[in-house]
Parts: structure tokens; C-alpha cells; sequence
């Protein structure tokens, strides 16, 4: 078999376009794949947010910009396997994250930071690999335990997963987005209630909902200052006689909240990245954490999530709201940009 040397990738333009530009496959290092993608996922947070500006870029051009690539999240087949990597072997159906796993047909990815896809597992629900294993990170924060409550504020593509993980915990979710079409959908598979917080008293729904006793904690799933919604989680959370709120906030997204002093014993919490691992060349490329040390890493992490989709208790198809032909980014993301209440789940697709 004659392997490519060549790929395509997408990529933002210095003229206010997303663009296709060709370049060489990077070689192989000890520890490495080559993988043939047939699907990535975009995230509408961390990667679509920034592109909200393209349309104005186009009246003042950057002739100078080097084309940025970017994504995290492919699935794909392994084509060649370079040393140290005992796993896998060409022909293996994969789901890919981490910084090689870019909008690209053809991927060069750590191997610790692959895993492979159960026969259930589609290409496509494979893609959402990296946003699974963020959203599991955060509920391991959370420490969730069987019958507790748990507010969910952001229902996008990591807040519904973040719910429904609560939920296959035992838990009881509420969801809290603006969007009415975050909130339909999540209703109809990943939380007990949901709250169009901009329409709805979202505090009032969720006291009703976590009534008698409270909530036993939240988790903000978005970006940007989220003082407001921290505060109003913090007064739906259990309170002690002596009035102190009791609950544990988890923070996965990049939101900013000014923590203040206030009559509580609560834990506010930080989701970071995947789990134990990412970022760690020596662990992504080399050999694994011992597990009696460290059980959940970012693979192990992965790997359940997988599982999960191919069980059908994480059904990530319902989030997938457009799919797009690597050769059409430019027009397809335009397109759907210009009504962005209806984006959550955009898949990359590199083949026919």
C-alpha cells in the first residue's frame, strides 16, 4: 500500500474566510500514528465563538496571515503505526484528540491519546471524542453521588454530555440555557427539566425541582463572566440551619466568576481539559500512568465514553445539528453562522 504524503486541511484565511490549503504530511515519531479521518467535530464553544468576526475581516484583509489550522477531535482508520506503538496496527477503526487531531484527512496522533471504537460506534459519533471526555473530566470534579441534584447552566455540545454523565451517575439534572433549541433538545434526552433562563425564572424552576432540600451542586458550562449564574447557583444549593449553603460548583468552559465571601461551605471546582495526561508528551507518545495510581487518564476516559455511545446511553447523534465536506467549510460554516442559535454539533466530513 502506497501511503499519502500529502494532505488537506482547514484552516482560517487572513481575508475573513475559512479556507482548504494543502501541505506535507508531518513524519512519524516514536510513539505516533498516521490516521485516515472520516469525520472531525467543530466545537461551537472554543473553536466556532471565534469565528463570529470572519464577516468583518473581510473589509479589512491581512495579506501577511499565516492560515491557522485547528481542531482536536478526529475519527478515522489507522494507516501506519511508527515505533512504540504496540496497540494498533493499520486497518484499526480509531477515535483521535489532542492538538494532531486537526481538521485534516489524514491525522498524525500521540497513541495514548487514541483509542479503539467499539463496531457500534459510528465515524461520525466517534468524532465527538474530545468533548465526550471533557464533559466526563467535569463530572468526575463533581463527584456526584446516587439521588443527588445537580444544575446544569449551558446546554451546548459539553453541557448536554456533562448532564447526561450525571444522569447515567444517578443523578437528577435541571439545564439552564437561553437558546429554546439547547433546551428542547436537552429535555428530550439528557436532563429531568429544563429552564430557558432568559424566558424563565431559573432560580424559582430549579428551588421547585430541588425541593425540599436543595441542590447538591451545579455545573457552569460555558464561557465568558458567569458571576450572575454562580450566585444564582449558589442560592439554590442546600442550606444548613444556620444558613450557610452547602454544594460543590464545577467550572468546565472558560467562564470567569468573582467568588466572594459569602455565608457558605462551598466547593467551587475546575474542570481542566480531558483528565490526567494531556499535554504530558511523555505520557501522550511514551507509556501509560500506572493504573493503580492513576485510573481514570484521559485514554481511560476516553475509551468509556466510547463505550457509552456504543451502548446508547450517550446518544451524541441527537446534538448534530449540520454536517459538512471538508471541500465546503468556507460556505457551509458561513452559511450557518448567519443564524447561530441553531448550531451545536457541526461534523467535519473528509470523504463521499
Amino acid at each position: 500500500m502506497t501511503l499519502p504524503c500529502r494532505r488537506l486541511m482547514a484552516a482560517k484565511m487572513g481575508n475573513g474566510h475559512l479556507g482548504v490549503i494543502e501541505q506535507d504530511i508531518p513524519a512519524l515519531v516514536p510513539g505516533s500514528m498516521l490516521v485516515e479521518v472520516h469525520n472531525s467535530l467543530i466545537s461551537p464553544g472554543t473553536e466556532m465563538r471565534s469565528w463570529r468576526g470572519l464577516l468583518a475581516e473581510r473589509s479589512d484583509p491581512k495579506p501577511n496571515f499565516q492560515p491557522w489550522t485547528f481542531g482536536y477531535s478526529v475519527a478515522g482508520v489507522v494507516l501506519q503505526a511508527a515505533d512504540g506503538v504496540g496497540e494498533f496496527k493499520p486497518g484499526d477503526r480509531v477515535a483521535c484528540i489532542g492538538g494532531g487531531a486537526s481538521h485534516t484527512d489524514y491525522a498524525v496522533v500521540a497513541h495514548n491519546l487514541c483509542v479503539h471504537l467499539p463496531d457500534t460506534v459510528t465515524f461520525q459519533q466517534a468524532s465527538y471524542g474530545m468533548l465526550t471526555t471533557t464533559a466526563l473530566q467535569a463530572v468526575r470534579r463533581g463527584e456526584p453521588q446516587l439521588g443527588e441534584r445537580f444544575a446544569v447552566a449551558g446546554l451546548g455540545i459539553v453541557g448536554q454530555l456533562t448532564a447526561r454523565l450525571y444522569q447515567l451517575s444517578g443523578c437528577r439534572v435541571i439545564g439552564w440555557d437561553t437558546i429554546a433549541l439547547r433546551c428542547s433538545m436537552a429535555k428530550h434526552w439528557c436532563v429531568d427539566a429544563a429552564v430557558e433562563s432568559g424566558n424563565e425564572d431559573a432560580v424559582a424552576a430549579t428551588k421547585a425541582f430541588a425541593d425540599p432540600d436543595g441542590l447538591d451542586g451545579g455545573v457552569i458550562a460555558f464561557a465568558g463572566d458567569a458571576t450572575g449564574v454562580y450566585n444564582d447557583i449558589n442560592e439554590c444549593l442546600k442550606c444548613t440551619p444556620d444558613g450557610h449553603r452547602m454544594g460543590r460548583t464545577v467550572m468546565v468552559g472558560g467562564a470567569k466568576v468573582d467568588v466572594r465571601l459569602i455565608p457558605a461551605n462551598t466547593d467551587v471546582r475546575i474542570a481542566a481539559r480531558t483528565g490526567p495526561g494531556f499535554l504530558d508528551p511523555k505520557w501522550e507518545f511514551g507509556t501509560g500512568y500506572p493504573p493503580v495510581f492513576i485510573r481514570w487518564t484521559t485514554r481511560n476516559n476516553l475509551a468509556l465514553c466510547m463505550r457509552l455511545i456504543g451502548e446508547g446511553r450517550l446518544d451524541v447523534d441527537r446534538m448534530t445539528t449540520h454536517t459538512i465536506p471538508l471541500k465546503d467549510v468556507d460556505d457551509g460554516i458561513q452559511a450557518i453562522l448567519d443564524d447561530p442559535d441553531s448550531i451545536l454539533g457541526v461534523v467535519l466530513q473528509m470523504k463521499p
